[in-house]
C-alpha cells in the first residue's frame, strides 16, 4: 500500500512539474522582465536550450556544456494512386492504391564539437537505414564525411525527399541515380556557399551492402551558386527576395560484375533497376522482334555474356528560384562498356519543371516535362512524361498536401517487354495524391 502511495504521488508531481514547464514563464523570463538582469545577461543564459522543438526539425536536447546535442524528427508520407492503362487486357486496366509511401525516422547532431556532425536516417517501409554517416568539418572548405550516403550525383536525388515539387521526383532522375552507398567524402562549401564541392569513393553495390569485390566508385560534384547560397530544396516556399541561381555537373563511374548472364552483383544500384534504371530498361528493349532480332539486340548490351560493365554516368544541372518563381532541370548521359564483351550501350534523357505560389508561400501549381532514352543505338523505346501538380504548403514543406497528374507516354518497344519493334505507343494516365507530415 506504501509504494502504491508512493507512486501515487510522484505520479502527481510529474503531472503537476511537466504542466508548470508547458504553461509557466521560466526563471530567466521573470527576472527579465522585472529588471533584475540585463538584455545581455539573459541571452548569455538562455543561449544553450537543454530542451527544444522545432517543427521540420524535431526535439533538440542539448547539453550544457553545448558539446552535445541530438535531434529527433520524423518525416510521413501517405500517398493515393490512381493509374489507368492505355493497353491490358479487360479488366485490369485501372489500378488504386493507397500506402504509407514514407515512413522515417531522422536523427540528427553533433558530439564533442559543432564540428563533428552525425545524421541517422531509417525508413521503416523499407526496414533499412538510409543517410548514416559522420562529417568532420576541418574549416568549411575542408570537411570529411564517412559512411552511408546519397551518392552525391544529381541535384534533385540529393534535395530531400521532404522538399520536392512534386509529388515525387521525375522518372529521368530515377533511371539515372545511383541511390544510397557506403564510403568517403571530401566536401566543402567555398566563400559562403558560393561554390560547393564533393569528392567520393563509395563501395559500389549500393544501400546496405558491403562489397567483396576490388572495384570501387568514384562520384564528383561541383556547383555554383553566383548570386549567393541556395539550398537543395525545390519550390521557393520562403518567397525569397533576391533572385538566386545554382548551376552544377557531377559525374559518376563504377565496375559492376556479374553472378551469371545479365545477372549483377548487386540490385540496389539505382540504373541497374530491372524496371526504372535506364540499363535495366536498355535490356528489356531489346527482348523485342523475332528471336533473332531479340539474340542480336542482346549481344549488342553489355552483360549479354558473364563479365564487368565499366559504367560512366555525367549530368548538368540549374536551378534558379526568386519571388515564389521556382525552376529546375538537368540533362543525364550514361555508358556502359562490358569489358569481355567490348560491347557499348548509351543512353540520355533529360527533365525541366517549373512552379509559381498564385498564393505566396501556399498554393502553388507546377509543370514538368520528363524524356527518357535508354538505348540510343534503337529506335521506338522513349518514354515521355507530361505532369501537372497543384501543392497546398500549410507550413512550408513540414505539412503539405500535393497532387499531380502524369501522361506516361512509352513508345512501341517499351510499353511492353517482347512488342515488336513497330508496336504502338501507350499513353498511361495517372493520379497521385500525398500528405507530408516533417515534425
Amino acid at each position: 500500500m506504501r509504494k502504491k502511495l508512493i507512486t501515487a504521488g510522484a505520479a502527481l508531481l510529474a503531472t503537476a512539474f511537466i504542466g508548470q514547464v508547458a504553461s509557466a514563464k521560466s526563471l530567466e523570463d521573470i527576472l527579465k522582465e522585472k529588471g533584475v538582469i540585463t538584455e545581455a545577461d539573459y541571452k548569455e543564459v538562455t543561449k544553450v536550450k537543454p530542451f527544444d522543438y522545432t517543427l521540420g526539425k524535431g526535439v533538440t536536447f542539448t547539453s550544457q556544456d553545448a558539446k552535445y546535442q541530438l535531434s529527433i524528427g520524423s518525416q510521413m508520407q501517405f500517398r493515393y494512386t490512381l493509374l489507368a492503362k492505355d493497353r491490358l487486357p479487360a479488366g485490369t486496366g485501372v489500378s488504386s492504391k493507397f500506402e504509407a509511401n514514407r515512413i522515417k525516422l531522422n536523427l540528427n547532431g553533433y558530439a564533442f564539437t559543432k564540428d563533428l556532425a552525425f545524421k541517422i536516417n531509417y525508413t521503416f517501409t523499407s526496414s533499412a537505414l538510409e543517410e548514416t554517416f559522420l562529417n568532420y568539418r576541418l574549416i568549411d572548405e575542408a570537411q570529411i564525411r564517412v559512411g552511408q550516403d546519397k551518392v552525391q550525383y544529381s541535384r534533385q536525388w540529393i534535395t530531400s525527399s521532404g522538399a520536392n515539387e512534386f509529388v515525387d521526383v521525375s522518372m529521368v532522375t530515377t533511371a539515372f541515380v545511383p541511390r544510397y552507398d557506403i564510403g568517403v567524402a571530401i566536401n566543402g562549401k567555398v566563400a559562403n556557399g558560393l561554390l560547393y564541392y564533393s569528392l567520393a569513393g563509395y563501395n559500389g553495390s549500393g544501400q546496405n551492402i558491403v562489397r567483396s569485390a576490388n572495384d570501387n566508385a568514384f562520384a564528383a560534384r561541383v556547383a555554383v551558386n553566383p548570386f549567393g547560397d541556395m539550398p537543395y530544396s525545390e519550390g521557393d516556399v520562403d518567397q525569397t527576395k533576391k533572385p538566386l541561381l545554382s548551376v552544377g555537373s557531377s559525374f559518376y563511374r563504377n565496375t559492376v560484375n556479374e553472378t551469371a548472364s545479365n545477372t549483377f552483383e548487386s540490385n540496389a544500384l539505382g540504373y541497374a533497376n530491372a524496371t526504372t534504371g535506364w540499363f535495366g530498361l536498355a535490356r528489356s528493349v531489346a527482348n523485342t522482334g523475332t528471336t533473332a532480332q531479340k539474340a542480336a539486340q542482346n549481344r549488342s548490351l553489355p552483360g549479354y555474356v558473364v563479365e564487368s560493365v565499366d559504367f560512366n554516368t555525367f549530368e548538368v544541372d540549374a536551378a534558379f528560384k526568386w519571388l515564389g518563381l521556382f525552376a529546375q532541370a538537368e540533362y543525364y548521359w550514361a555508358q556502359a562498356n562490358g569489358q569481355r564483351s567490348k560491347t557499348v550501350a548509351n543512353a540520355q534523357g533529360f527533365y525541366v519543371q517549373a512552379g509559381y505560389f498564385v498564393i505566396p508561400s501556399k498554393l502553388e501549381i507546377a509543370g514538368r516535362f520528363g524524356y527518357l532514352d535508354p538505348n540510343v543505338a534503337i529506335s521506338n523505346d522513349h518514354q515521355v512524361d507530361s505532369q501537372g501538380a497543384v501543392s497546398w504548403y500549410f507550413d512550408k514543406h513540414n505539412l503539405k498536401v500535393q497532387a499531380d497528374y502524369t501522361n506516361i507516354h512509352r513508345q512501341g518497344r517499351i510499353a511492353s517487354s517482347g512488342a515488336s519493334a513497330t508496336a504502338a505507343p501507350t499513353d498511361d494516365q495517372q493520379v497521385r495524391v500525398q500528405l507530408q507530415l516533417l515534425f
